[in-house]
């Protein structure tokens, strides 16, 4: 009997220590599954700040796009602005040298003008100056003749 003791304090050990590793396995399992869960549930975080992160990156991205789309239109504007006030600088500037040339060329013909009247002028005066001496010559020469041939009568 004493083996039957034994033997039961035996079976009896025995299913205890296989309630224990039942216990043990059991809470392994829950553990498991816990752990498991904990991944799954930190697995699922980071997915949703991957998203967060996502779209943080896609809207940082529009925005610098839209920034940028800004800074060219505006310097597009900017430069359009310049080319628009080149170009009425430009046509003033030919309007300006248009009219200096306009009022040179009249300068310059009333000059041709005054300069053709003061020539004509000047060859009217030169040929009465010049008619004025053949006459003052001439009168000269008949003068001269007329002395010579009064000379010529007196020794006669």
């Amino acid at each position: 009997m004493h083996w039957f003791r034994t033997w039961k304090l035996m079976d009896l050990t025995k299913h205890k220590l296989m309630a224990h590793l039942d216990s043990i396995r059991k809470d392994m399992v829950i553990l498991e599954k816990n752990e498991f869960a904990n991944l799954r549930a930190e697995n699922e975080k980071m997915k949703i700040e991957l998203v967060q992160v996502k779209q943080q990156l896609i809207n940082e991205t529009r925005r610098i796009r839209a920034d940028n789309k800004l800074d060219i239109n505006l310097e597009r504007s900017r430069v359009t602005d310049m080319f628009t006030d080149q170009d009425k600088k430009l046509m003033e500037t030919t309007t300006e040298f248009t009219k200096k040339d306009t009022k040179t060329k009249s300068i310059i013909s009333e000059t041709s003008n005054k300069i053709d009247t003061e020539i004509a002028s000047l060859k009217t005066l030169m040929e009465s100056n010049k008619l004025e001496t053949i006459c003052y010559l001439a009168a000269s020469v008949f003068t001269c003749l007329a002395i010579a041939l009064g000379f010529y009568r007196i020794w006669k």
